[in-house]
Protein backbone atom coordinates (compact mmCIF):
# COMPACT_ATOMS: atom_id res chain seq x y z
CA UNK A 1 0.00 0.00 0.00
CA UNK A 2 2.72 2.43 0.81
CA UNK A 3 5.76 2.75 -0.66
CA UNK A 4 9.16 4.57 -0.18
CA UNK A 5 9.57 7.96 -0.91
CA UNK A 6 12.31 10.49 -1.21
CA UNK A 7 11.62 14.10 0.68
CA UNK A 8 13.77 17.19 1.38
CA UNK A 9 14.21 18.61 4.26
CA UNK A 10 12.95 21.87 4.40
CA UNK A 11 16.06 22.66 6.93
CA UNK A 12 19.49 21.29 5.98
CA UNK A 13 18.35 20.87 1.73
CA UNK A 14 18.81 17.19 2.42
CA UNK A 15 17.07 14.37 1.01
CA UNK A 16 15.98 12.01 3.06
CA UNK A 17 13.53 9.17 2.78
CA UNK A 18 10.21 8.53 4.22
CA UNK A 19 9.81 4.91 4.60
CA UNK A 20 6.88 2.94 3.87
CA UNK A 21 6.51 1.97 7.40
CA UNK A 22 6.80 5.47 8.81
CA UNK A 23 4.25 6.09 6.33
CA UNK A 24 2.03 3.60 8.22
CA UNK A 25 2.99 4.91 11.25
CA UNK A 26 1.68 8.32 10.26
CA UNK A 27 -1.35 7.37 8.82
CA UNK A 28 -2.17 4.76 12.14
CA UNK A 29 -1.45 8.14 14.47
CA UNK A 30 -4.03 10.35 12.10
CA UNK A 31 -1.07 12.16 11.05
CA UNK A 32 -2.33 14.00 7.75
CA UNK A 33 0.92 15.73 6.81
CA UNK A 34 4.55 14.44 5.55
CA UNK A 35 7.53 15.30 7.59
CA UNK A 36 9.37 18.44 6.85
CA UNK A 37 12.44 18.11 8.25
CA UNK A 38 14.78 15.25 8.11
CA UNK A 39 15.69 12.63 11.21
CA UNK A 40 18.69 14.68 12.25
CA UNK A 41 17.28 17.89 11.58
CA UNK A 42 14.19 16.67 14.06
CA UNK A 43 16.12 15.65 16.58
CA UNK A 44 18.15 18.93 16.45
CA UNK A 45 15.18 21.20 16.48
CA UNK A 46 13.38 19.04 19.89
CA UNK A 47 16.42 18.89 21.54
CA UNK A 48 16.89 22.35 21.15
CA UNK A 49 13.80 23.40 22.88
CA UNK A 50 14.87 21.36 26.10
CA UNK A 51 15.98 23.06 28.73
CA UNK A 52 19.88 21.82 29.32
CA UNK A 53 19.75 19.78 32.66
CA UNK A 54 21.86 20.99 35.63
CA UNK A 55 24.45 18.53 36.81
CA UNK A 56 26.14 18.21 40.43
CA UNK A 57 28.80 16.90 41.80
CA UNK A 58 28.93 14.46 44.47
CA UNK A 59 31.44 11.43 45.44
CA UNK A 60 30.98 8.05 44.08
CA UNK A 61 30.23 5.54 47.09
CA UNK A 62 31.81 3.15 46.03
CA UNK A 63 35.38 4.33 44.36
CA UNK A 64 35.69 7.54 45.94
CA UNK A 65 35.75 9.19 42.23
CA UNK A 66 34.22 11.99 41.50
CA UNK A 67 30.61 11.92 40.18
CA UNK A 68 28.27 14.07 38.08
CA UNK A 69 24.32 13.51 38.71
CA UNK A 70 21.25 15.05 37.57
CA UNK A 71 20.11 15.48 40.94
CA UNK A 72 21.06 17.36 44.08
CA UNK A 73 22.92 14.45 46.15
CA UNK A 74 21.75 14.13 49.59
CA UNK A 75 23.65 12.56 52.43
CA UNK A 76 21.54 9.68 53.17
CA UNK A 77 21.21 8.18 50.07
CA UNK A 78 25.17 6.82 47.92
CA UNK A 79 26.12 8.37 44.42
CA UNK A 80 27.83 6.76 41.99
CA UNK A 81 30.06 7.62 39.29
CA UNK A 82 28.96 6.24 35.49
CA UNK A 83 31.80 3.42 35.80
CA UNK A 84 30.15 2.12 39.05
CA UNK A 85 26.56 2.94 38.49
CA UNK A 86 27.12 0.73 34.91
CA UNK A 87 28.76 -1.95 37.19
CA UNK A 88 25.84 -1.66 39.72
CA UNK A 89 23.36 -2.11 37.09
CA UNK A 90 24.54 -5.28 35.62
CA UNK A 91 24.86 -6.90 38.81
CA UNK A 92 21.20 -6.28 39.85
CA UNK A 93 20.23 -7.27 36.66
CA UNK A 94 22.04 -10.46 37.14
CA UNK A 95 20.24 -10.56 40.70
CA UNK A 96 17.06 -10.62 39.20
Amino acid sequence: MYEDKTLVCKECGQEFVFTAGEQEFYASKGFENEPQRCKACRSARKNAQRPEREMFTGVCAVCGKEARVPFKPREDRPVYCSECYAKKLQEDQGAE
